[in-house]
């Protein structure tokens, strides 16, 4: 293989997002169930839902349909952060509240990957849809 090619190859292989986590809660999903009968005390319609792809382990945190990206910037904190550290890859999908100025730039500064799906295939990671 030429050098060039092969330095891409290394590049590539050294960035992919398939292979597999060595750490829980180290490369995540997240992903919105939305349309709920609002219930609990604070009447909550939604759900932001968590999926870490080392252990399958699924966090549902109650929320509302018309949260603000501040306000899931405030779940993401003190129930991903706060406990089990930044993730070094987060895959989503292209809602605003993802997708905003807030989500890239808060990964940027912390030198982690947002890694959103193409506007054509939604269902590319999926692993949150699955596991509900």
């Amino acid at each position: 293989m030429e050098e060039g090619k092969q330095r891409i190859w290394e590049e590539v292989w050294a960035n992919s997002t398939h292979r597999r986590t060595q750490t829980p809660w180290e490369t995540i999903n997240m992903d919105w169930v939305t349309g709920l009968v609002p219930g609990g005390r604070e009447n909550f319609n939604a759900f932001l839902i968590m999926v870490d792809r080392f252990s399958k382990s699924v966090r549902c945190l109650p929320c509302h349909k018309e949260d603000t990206e501040m306000d899931t910037a405030f779940l993401f904190w003190n129930n991903i952060i706060s406990t089990c550290g930044v993730p070094k890859i987060t895959f989503s999908d292209r809602d605003p509240k993802f997708a905003s100025e807030f989500f890239p730039k808060l990964y940027d500064m912390l030198g982690k990957k947002l890694a959103l799906s193409t506007a054509y295939h939604p269902q590319k990671e999926g692993l949150a849809e699955r596991m509900i």
